[in-house]
């Protein structure tokens, strides 16, 4: 089983705004979140981190029995121009015009569709690998990211085309679980939260 976890609330997701490569850190809120993770997450067996602080924060919170490892392609999207900007856009202006348009890039960072194809390379490595977590029934890999990469790894779960990803909601500190079943991606629960102090 993989367990996708969202990383808890941030000082940019507290305020607000979009936080793609940004290295925000998490609010006392996303501190106690973090740690409501932790009795999800006892029986992991391998943890996988975003490369930014909100999201190796926690990690190191939810997963404290476990080194984790740095992933690269389970970093935020790089939203360029609107990085800051205020997440509350009206449909249709600004970074939400690009609902529709997956493989155009937000100017001055990347697409959506290039996103998908950086997330879909560790996972259908994770899926062809039958000794991978993916295939077992006893060993969990956990990955801890963000917003943009889990909702893809829902879609390529789901084999379904990634601009879906603007109709779902993931709220800060859930978990997505992501399993094989009949030699496919199989998905288990989406954002799940648990309660938090």
């Amino acid at each position: 089983m993989i367990a996708l976890v969202r990383h808890a609330q941030s000082t940019s997701n507290a305020q607000g705004l979009v936080a793609g490569r940004s290295d925000a850190q998490l609010t006392e809120l996303g501190t106690r979140q973090a740690r409501a993770l932790a009795p999800w997450l006892v029986g992991a067996s391998r943890l996988w981190t975003s490369p930014l602080l909100r999201a190796r924060q926690t990690a190191a919170l939810a997963v404290p029995h476990l080194e984790a490892t740095l992933k690269e392609n389970f970093i935020e999207l790089d939203y360029g121009d609107f990085e800051g900007a205020s997440a509350q856009v009206e449909p249709g202006v600004g970074w939400r015009a690009l609902e529709n348009r997956h493989d155009e890039a937000f100017a001055g960072g990347e697409s959506l569709a290039e996103l998908d194809r950086r997330v879909a390379k560790e996972l259908d490595a994770l899926l062809e690998d039958d000794a991978s977590e993916m295939h077992s029934p006893d060993q969990h890999l956990v990955i801890v990211s963000h917003v943009s990469p889990i909702k893809s790894a829902l879609t390529w779960a789901l084999g379904i085309p990634g601009n879906v990803a603007w109709r779902m909601r993931l709220d800060n500190a859930s978990l997505t679980l992501i399993g094989e079943r009949g030699g496919r991606a199989y998905l288990y629960r989406y954002n799940a939260v648990p309660d938090s102090a």
